[in-house]
């Protein structure tokens, strides 16, 4: 059995992705379950989160074979084969496996083997390097016992994003309240669709080679690819005219969704707060995210220690309140039991 994969995309960056799969992260650990994220954007946003600089440093410059995602698949470019990753605990129920701005140069590896894995022999490598990402994080996932496996990935429609959408169950998709994530929905269903009908093509391709039998232990994601649906973020100017411009960004949201991800008819006009495809509206908690990203923690577990006092302690059980009911609100639409 493998475990759930859920990755978090949009290709417009700055909707606030990193941290949202971040908090959901610990939520979800701290209602029971055991979580292993993957930090798959080369930017290793989500890794600085989770570690300081030189924690981070010494992975990168001392780590041996598997330090980082980039490490575990790293032989793959040469003659190699995948090596297990050094899975990081950050609680007895969370885990990473941290990222690593070498991760770009594995792009062009990906690239090279996506045409090569349609040919008619010769298939086992390219299949096993377009799959590597998910080989890494099932095996992870199950030296860790885990449930569920979040993944950060960047803002692109690259073969790195491409590999870790093959290997993905679920996307959620975080948009911002302007023209950009608009737009990104436009691009980013279209090209669901197409890397899901894709790689169907190359898994009939696989189960027809002689390969597969020479091969049968080796397994390969199904490339599901599931729109669970997206987050929106509440605007943080509450003056007249920054408000118009939100709605005006936030109210389209709803058909564009439909239209361009599920690829369904648009249908008559519905705001995101009636939408069920809307898990949430995330809140500005302004200075309170750069107070946590000081001590290395989830907004909801800020203490006055940490200087949440007066009305930052308020805001931080607001958080928490807030967080639990997304987890809860995604874990179902993904049958996870909380």
């Amino acid at each position: 059995m493998t475990t759930p994969i859920l990755t978090f995309f949009n290709n417009k960056g700055g909707v606030g992705k990193t941290s949202l799969l971040y908090h959901l992260a610990w939520m979800f650990s701290d209602q029971g379950k055991r979580v292993v994220t993957a930090d798959l954007d080369p930017q290793s946003n989500l890794t600085a989160i989770f570690l300081d600089d030189d924690t981070i440093e010494n992975l990168w410059e001392n780590g041996g074979p598997g330090a980082t995602i980039y490490r575990a698949v790293k032989p793959l470019a040469g003659v190699g084969d995948i090596v297990s990753v050094g899975v990081l605990n950050i609680t007895e129920r969370l885990f990473l496996i941290p990222g690593d701005v070498a991760l770009s140069s594995y792009e062009d590896v990906l690239a090279e083997q996506w045409p090569l894995s349609m040919g008619d022999a010769n298939l086992y490598r390219p299949m096993r390097i377009l799959s590597s990402f998910w080989q890494v994080m099932q095996e992870a996932a199950a030296a860790k016992e885990a449930d569920i496996i979040l993944v950060d990935i960047g803002p692109n429609l690259g073969a790195i994003n491409r590999s870790v959408l093959i290997a993905t169950d679920y996307v959620i998709m975080p948009l911002g309240a302007d023209l950009f994530s608009l737009q990104g929905l436009r691009n980013l269903g279209p090209a669901l669709r197409a890397w899901r009908s894709a790689w169907g093509k190359r898994l009939d391709n696989w189960k027809n080679s002689a390969e597969a039998i020479e091969y049968p232990e080796f397994k390969l994601p199904a490339g599901a690819m599931q729109s669970v649906g997206y987050l929106t973020q509440q605007h943080s100017v509450r003056l007249d005219r920054p408000v118009r411009a939100y709605d005006k960004w936030i109210n389209r949201i709803p058909q564009a969704y439909r239209k361009w991800v599920l690829a369904q008819s648009p249908g008559p006009a519905i705001l995101p707060q009636d939408d069920p495809y809307c898990l949430a509206t995330i809140k500005h908690y302004r200075s309170l995210i750069p107070m946590a990203q000081e001590v290395h923690k989830p907004i909801f577990k800020l203490t006055a220690a940490d200087g949440a006092i007066g009305s930052h302690a308020a805001s931080v059980q607001g958080a928490e309140r807030d967080f639990s009911k997304l987890a809860g609100v995604i874990a179902k639409k993904i049958h996870l039991q909380l």
